[in-house]
């Protein structure tokens, strides 16, 4: 069946996992659609790595591929803009892995902080390469077909309505949300969305293995599909709109 949609999650710099699941993907056509959620890079040791595949996979797969901006790009380009040390120097985010795999150097160990020397570098983000940040600045911040919506993170909700992307401002905060009211009680359009690990989800209302919070999470109207790439997880992808799931695992 050709003209499917496969949105793609979130890959946190796990080039392993996007190997495994690209493999896995049935040949596309041109009527195709891939579409990337957001966060590429940090976390995982091959940051650098990913951002090029995904952009090659622009160029060169044969169909159409729409890469979403994640909240980590939206970090790196606050960073980039005015420094943001909430968001580069914690190492649960993983920025100094990041930076260490585009600079070529040996990734951080478990909890290790950034060296003296590299403050400057990571604080800024002055590592990351110039044509690398002018991809970021020109990624969207949502995508929508006949099948769905697709964003990074979520809807807005204001004044009892939970807002289209399009309606939404700043659209920043369509990649920093979390909001559990969202994912239970949302009932517009399908929307698929990545950033919030899908074990930290109500399982009692997803349709898909809910014996296994670890797994994509699916409800009537939304699906999540950040399974933890990058951190000890694996990376998903969805087909609509057959709802067929391909994990890299």
């Amino acid at each position: 069946m050709a003209h499917r949609t496969f949105a793609i999650g979130d890959i946190h710099g796990d080039l392993v996992a996007l190997r495994a699941l690209i493999q896995k993907l049935p040949l596309v056509a041109e009527e195709d659609t891939l579409v990337f959620l957001g966060d590429y890079v940090d976390r995982g040791p091959q940051s650098a790595e990913v951002v090029r595949v995904v952009r090659a996979l622009e160029r060169d797969v044969g169909c159409r591929v729409v890469c979403l901006r994640g909240n980590h790009e939206d970090g790196w380009l606050r960073a980039r803009r005015e420094g943001w040390p909430e968001f580069v120097l914690p190492p649960p985010n993983g920025c100094l892995a990041a930076m260490r795999s585009f600079l070529g150097e040996p990734q951080p160990v478990l909890g290790e902080l950034p060296k003296k020397h590299e403050l400057e570098s990571l604080m800024y983000g002055r590592f990351l390469p110039e044509d690398v940040v002018e991809w970021m600045e020109g990624l969207p911040y949502f995508y929508e077909d006949e099948y769905g919506i697709y964003v990074h993170a979520g809807l807005i909700e204001r004044e009892g309505r939970f807002l289209h992307p399009s309606e939404t401002e700043p659209k920043t905060a369509l990649l920093w949300t979390r909001s559990q009211k969202f994912f239970r009680e949302y009932d517009g359009k399908h929307v698929v969305v990545g950033h919030t690990a899908t074990d930290y989800l109500p399982q009692e209302l997803s349709q898909f293995t809910p014996e296994d919070p670890t797994d994509l999470w699916a409800g009537k109207h939304v699906t999540a599909i950040d399974t933890g790439a990058g951190k000890s997880g694996f990376l998903t992808a969805l087909e609509l709109p057959a709802f067929k799931v391909y994990e890299s695992r």
